[in-house]
């Protein structure tokens, strides 16, 4: 009989990637959070336009041999990238000045589910069957997420406006994972994290100069902290754990790691006391993580199981 192949192990390399990407979902869930409570002070155009110049400064004054010898193919396929950064964060944080942050993260993990099928049209990689059994399991999750407080149906404008903004950028976000595979293969991941910060601040000063009033902000002390918070390590630190952990990560599962963003980004409002947690969210929680195990194991640990009993002699 001819015998199974086992699975492939991972390499150092790709644990340290997904342990790099669950930090970057930890930062982004705690983002949003903070970007509610900083919306306060300043206008999101705003915030994008301080996160991402304050992070490209950061990035540049450390790496600027990188900068000085990038070629024009790094900054053709940086701006591509940055573009999509752009739209996925400007539709996000309009959209969580319109709901809860909870709520606001949930709806954005959607990209989960539209990662493989972006990679399938775009880059031409078919997701496996293990892919699409996870990103259905985390819409539904999703679903019973949304359920908790009121339904659409039931909530006022702004929560139906906020809701649709989150799902947009759930989108964008999908968008920008599968340009990060697509444009930064072969090229220096720090450089294509700074190209897009660059690219980022440079849409964003203009946008809030057009649509946003910025006279009379008062600052505080709370608020500049805050900035700093998401400028250096949710912005700063998590983008380029991001391209980081991309490089060594398929774009699908690297997508169900990140859907992480959405259990943070609920378990730390709730622990602050700003939000509350229902029965309807632990089953979403729940479906995600399961989600997570198939996407992480393809059921390996059952498969070689049921592998083993059917050789047995």
């Amino acid at each position: 009989m001819k015998e199974q192949t086992k699975p492939k192990q991972p390499t150092r390399h790709t644990l340290l990637a997904k342990l790099a990407l669950l930090i970057v979902a930890f930062l982004w869930g705690s983002s949003l959070t903070v970007v509610k409570d900083v919306s306060a002070v300043f206008n999101p155009l705003l915030i994008l336009a301080l996160r991402f110049s304050i992070a490209g400064l950061i990035l540049v004054a450390i790496f600027w041999r990188k900068v000085k010898n990038a070629t024009k193919a790094d900054w053709i396929n940086g701006i591509k990238i940055g573009i999509c950064l752009f739209a996925a964060y400007t539709s996000q944080t309009l959209g969580v000045t319109y709901t809860d942050p909870g709520r606001s993260a949930f709806l954005s993990a959607s990209y989960c589910v539209i990662v493989p099928f972006l990679a399938w049209w775009l880059i031409s990689k078919k997701p496996d069957k293990f892919n699409l059994i996870a990103a259905l399991l985390v819409i539904v999750g999703i679903y019973f997420v949304s359920m908790a407080g009121n339904s659409v149906f039931e909530a006022g404008k702004d929560a139906v406006i906020g809701d649709g903004l989150a799902l947009v950028s759930g989108f964008l976000f999908a968008l920008h994972i599968v340009a990060i595979t697509k444009y930064s293969d072969g090229r220096d991941p720090i450089l294509m994290t700074i190209v897009q910060f660059i690219v980022a601040a440079l849409l964003s000063w203009p946008a809030t100069f057009l649509f946003e009033n910025n006279q009379g902000l008062e600052l505080t002390r709370p608020a500049v902290l805050e900035m700093l918070y998401l400028a250096v390590l949710c912005t700063t630190l998590a983008i380029l754990l991001q391209n980081l952990g991309q490089r060594y990560t398929n774009e699908s599962t690297a997508a169900i790691i990140l859907t992480l963003e959405s259990v943070f980004g609920i378990i730390i409002p709730v622990l602050l006391g700003i939000e509350q947690l229902t029965k309807y969210t632990l089953i979403g929680f729940s479906l995600i993580f399961l989600a997570i195990i198939i996407s992480e194991t393809k059921l390996s640990f059952l498969l070689d199981k049921e592998t083993s009993s059917t050789t047995q002699p």
